[in-house]
């Protein structure tokens, strides 16, 4: 028997980012691009359901305990996700360059 997978929820600022990034790609690199890593951050956010604790704990103090996790999806980009019974919850995918804590506290 298998075991149950988690179910994914993608958050309102998730999808965004996501679009945001697609967006970047394709004004600078192109539609194949867009399309290359939109497809990477979906591939490695939906191994999440089978394995949903594959991300670090998240090195911000405040972010680790509030349940936060992080997950390199494609380098640059990191997904911040949380894990609530069943359901894997993503609330950010951005550029793990930036200071993006701030945008989930």
């Amino acid at each position: 028997m298998q075991p149950q997978k988690n179910r994914i929820v993608y958050l309102s600022p998730a999808r965004d980012d996501i679009l945001s990034i697609a967006g970047y790609h394709l004004e600078k690199v192109g539609a194949r691009s867009a399309r290359q890593i939109t497809e990477a951050i979906e591939k490695a956010v939906n191994r999440l359901a089978d394995f949903p604790l594959m991300g670090q704990t998240h090195p911000d103090p405040v972010l680790a305990g509030n349940g936060f996790r992080k997950l390199v999806v494609s380098s640059p980009y990191v997904c911040v996700y949380k894990l609530v019974d069943s359901t894997v919850f993503i609330y950010r995918v951005v550029n793990g360059r930036m200071d993006y804590p701030r945008l989930l506290l």
